[in-house]
C-alpha cells in the first residue's frame, strides 16, 4: 500500500465513513473529530511527493526515525496531522505532540481542547472551578498523553481568547457576564499553572497586552512564573506587545521585565510593539536590558506606531549581537529624530537582511545616514505607504538596489512621481520577488506597471495588484471601468511563466476575465485570488454558475478543467454569500480536479506575516 493510498484511508476515516477509531485513545479521537477546521483535503502532490519515500515497513510502524522525519514535515498541514493520528498508534504518538505544540494559535472555532487540559488540574483546582458551574463531568476523565507537556509556544492574549471562547460555549444561558469574566480569568490562570508543573520545554512566549483584560488576567499569572523562573528561562522567541492605555499598577509587569532582563540570555528573536505612552519608558529600558543580555540574538522586530526608537537602537551597538544579529524588521515605525542609524548599522557585522515595511519620516536626512554606511545595507523589503523625495529614493536604490526582494507602495503616489519610482526600480533592482502594486490613475501608469512585471519577471513570484483610483473605487466612473478592463485584457500576455500567488483584486467584467485566462494559459499560478468588486445588476444570495456570462464559469473551464493552479480563492462583492469556500457543492466540483478551495481572506497574504515568516 502506498503512502497515498495510506492517508486517504486514513482521511475517509476522520469523515467517520470507513475506518474504525477504536484502537486509539479517546482524547485523540475527539481531538479530532471535534474540529470543523480540518476537513480539507491533501493534495495529490504532498502524496506524489511522498510515495517516492513510502516502504512496507514504515506501514507496519517500522523505522520510526523515517516516520518522524516525514510527518515532520507536515507541521503546519493541521488536516494531514489529523489523518496521521487515525493511521496507527506510532504514527499518532509522532503527530499529537505537533498539534499541541501551539493550539492556542490554530484556527478554529472548536475550543474543546481546553476541557482536555483541564484533565490534568488537580482535585483541589476542580472543586475551585466547579463553583462557577464546571463541573467534572465535562472535563475528560483519562488522557493517554499528557497534552500539557507538549506546549512549546505561548502567546498570552490567544490563550486568554481561547478560554473566553470555550467558557462562552460552555456557560449556560443564566451566566452573567461577570461569571463569565472571572471564570475566564481563573481557568487562564490554572493553565499556566498547569504548564508549569508540567516542566514544559517552551520555546516561544509571547507577551500580548491588547486589551485591558490582557494585563488584569495576566497579572494573576505573573506570580506564578516569578516562583517559577525556569518556566521562561530558555525561551528562543520572545514577543512583547503593549497596544493598551496607561498601566494602573504595573508591579509584577515590572517584576516580569526584570525577571526576561536577568534570565534569560539565549534568546534568538525578539519582538517588541506597543504605543508610547508616559509610563513606558520604564518598560524600554527593562526591553534595552534583555537585548544587553542576549548570546545568540539573530532577528529583532520593531513594531511601534508612534517614537521612541533611540534607545533600543543603541542598545543593539552596545550589546552582544553585533556578531550574531542577522535580520532586522522595522513595522510601522517612526524614524523621526533618529539621528544614530549609522552608527548602530556600522557595528552589525554579519547583518543580512534589513526591511522597512510602511514606516514613516523617511526623511532625506534619514536615508543620507543609510547611504553613508561604510557597510553594504542589505535591504530586503522596502514598503511605502507614499513615496519621499524622489533623489533620496534614487540614492537609497543605489545603495541597495541590488538586495531587495519585496516592494510595495500606496495609492497616493501621484503619477509622475509613480513614472519615475518605476523606472528607478527598473534600472537598480534585479531581485524582486514580491510586487504589491495598488492603485492606477490612467492607462500610462497601468503600462508602466507592465513594463515593471515584464523586467523583473525573471525572480518574480508574488504578484498583488489592488485597483482603486485616488484611494476609491467608483462603480459608476467610466475611465474605472475601461482601466480595469485594460488592465484584465493586457496582464495575462506579461506574466511569468510560473507564479507561487497571483492576486487580483478588481473590477471584473466576465468577457474580460476570459480574456485574461486565454492570454495566461502558459502560466503556472500555483495559488490563484480573484476578489470582485463589480457590482452586480442583480443582487444574488449563493455564487453560481449560471451560463458563459459569469466569472465562475471561466474559472471551471480555464483553470479547473486544465489543472492550471493548486489553491484558488474567488470572492464577489457584491454577494451575500460571497466566498466560494462556503460553496459546498461547487468546491466538491473543484477539489474533484485536485484544486484546493480556501477562502480568499486566508488565502490572501499578509505582507508583514509573510516578511516575518521568510527571513
Amino acid at each position: 500500500m502506498s503512502f497515498y493510498d495510506l492517508l486517504r484511508r486514513a482521511k475517509r476515516g476522520s469523515k467517520g465513513k470507513t475506518r474504525s477509531t477504536k484502537a486509539l485513545p479517546f482524547d485523540a479521537q475527539r481531538e479530532f473529530f471535534t474540529s470543523s477546521y480540518y476537513s480539507s483535503q491533501i493534495s495529490n502532490q504532498t502524496y506524489s511527493s511522498l510515495d517516492t519515500m513510502a516502504t512496507s515497513k514504515l506501514f507496519l510502524g517500522g523505522l520510526p526515525e523515517l516516520i518522524n522525519k516525514i510527518i515532520q514535515y507536515f507541521r503546519n498541514d493541521f488536516s494531514t496531522l489529523h489523518s496521521c493520528i487515525l493511521v496507527n498508534r506510532l504514527w499518532c504518538r509522532v503527530a499529537i505532540p505537533l498539534l499541541w505544540e501551539d493550539p492556542f494559535s490554530i484556527p478554529t472555532k472548536n475550543y474543546d481542547f481546553i476541557e482536555i487540559y483541564l484533565h490534568n488540574l488537580s482535585e483541589c483546582d476542580k472543586k475551585e472551578l466547579e463553583e462557577y458551574g464546571i463541573v467534572e463531568e465535562s472535563i475528560s476523565s483519562s488522557t493517554l498523553f499528557n497534552y500539557p507537556r507538549f506546549i512549546k509556544c505561548l502567546n498570552t492574549h490567544k490563550l486568554i481568547c481561547s478560554v473566553e471562547k470555550w467558557n462562552v460555549n460552555s456557560s449556560n444561558s443564566c451566566s452573567t457576564f461577570n461569571q463569565i469574566s472571572n471564570s475566564t480569568r481563573l481557568i487562564s490562570k490554572l493553565l499556566f499553572k498547569t504548564f508549569i508543573e508540567s516542566k514544559v520545554n517552551l520555546h516561544s512566549f509571547e507577551f500580548e497586552m491588547t486589551i485591558d483584560n490582557d494585563h488584569d488576567y495576566f497579572n494573576d499569572t505573573i506570580e506564578l512564573i516569578l516562583q517559577n523562573p525556569n518556566f521562561i528561562n530558555n525561551i528562543k522567541n520572545l514577543k512583547f506587545s503593549k497596544r493598551v492605555a496607561n498601566i494602573t499598577d504595573r508591579t509584577k509587569v515590572d517584576s516580569f521585565l526584570l525577571l526576561l532582563s536577568s534570565k534569560c540570555n539565549s534568546i534568538s528573536t525578539l519582538h517588541f510593539k506597543f504605543k508610547r505612552r508616559s509610563e513606558d519608558l520604564f518598560i524600554e529600558n527593562f526591553l534595552s536590558r534583555i537585548i544587553n543580555l542576549q548570546q545568540n540574538l539573530k532577528k529583532i522586530l520593531f513594531s511601534y506606531k508612534t517614537p521612541p526608537l533611540h534607545h533600543l537602537l543603541s542598545s543593539l551597538k552596545n550589546s552582544n549581537c553585533s556578531n550574531t544579529l542577522k535580520t532586522i524588521i522595522f513595522h510601522n515605525v517612526n524614524f523621526r529624530n533618529i539621528i544614530i542609524f549609522k552608527e548602530v548599522f556600522e557595528h552589525l557585522n554579519v547583518l543580512d537582511s534589513v526591511h522597512i515595511h510602511y514606516c514613516y519620516s523617511l526623511s532625506t536626512e534619514f536615508i543620507q545616514q543609510i547611504v553613508d554606511i561604510t557597510k553594504p545595507f542589505k535591504l530586503r523589503t522596502l514598503f511605502l505607504s507614499k513615496l519621499f523625495e524622489i533623489k533620496s529614493f534614487q540614492l537609497l536604490l543605489q545603495k541597495s538596489g541590488d538586495y531587495l526582494e519585496n516592494i510595495g507602495f500606496g495609492s497616493l503616489t501621484s503619477y509622475e512621481l509613480k513614472q519615475q519610482l518605476f523606472e528607478l526600480i527598473e534600472e537598480y533592482c534585479t531581485r524582486i520577488k514580491f510586487l504589491k502594486l495598488p492603485g492606477f490613475y490612467n492607462s500610462q501608469s497601468i503600462n508602466m506597471a507592465f513594463n515593471l512585471i515584464k523586467n523583473i519577471g525573471k525572480n518574480l513570484n508574488y504578484l498583488s495588484i489592488h485597483f482603486y483610483k485616488f484611494g476609491v473605487l467608483d462603480q459608476h466612473d467610466e475611465e474605472v471601468n475601461k482601466l480595469n478592463s485594460l488592465l484584465l485584457q493586457e496582464l495575462g500576455q506579461i506574466l511569468p511563466p510560473k507564479l507561487e500567488y497571483l492576486n487580483l483584486s478588481l473590477m471584473i467584467n466576465s468577457n474580460d476575465f476570459e480574456i485574461f485566462l486565454k492570454n495566461s494559459q502558459n502560466t503556472f499560478i500555483k495559488k490563484l485570488l480573484i476578489r470582485n468588486k463589480m457590482e452586480m445588476s442583480d443582487e444574488k444570495d449563493n455564487l453560481e454558475i449560471d451560463g458563459e456570462n459569469n466569472i465562475l464559469f471561466y474559472l471551471e473551464n480555464y483553470i479547473m478543467k486544465k489543472k492550471r493552479v493548486h489553491y484558488l480563492a474567488f470572492k464577489e462583492d457584491y454577494v451575500k454569500k460571497s466566498d466560494l469556500f462556503f460553496s459546498k457543492d461547487l468546491v466538491k466540483k473543484f477539489e474533484s480536479y485536485n484544486i484546493k478551495i480556501r477562502s480568499y481572506d486566508d488565502l490572501n497574504i499578509n505582507s508583514y506575516e509573510y516578511i516575518k515568516e521568510m527571513y
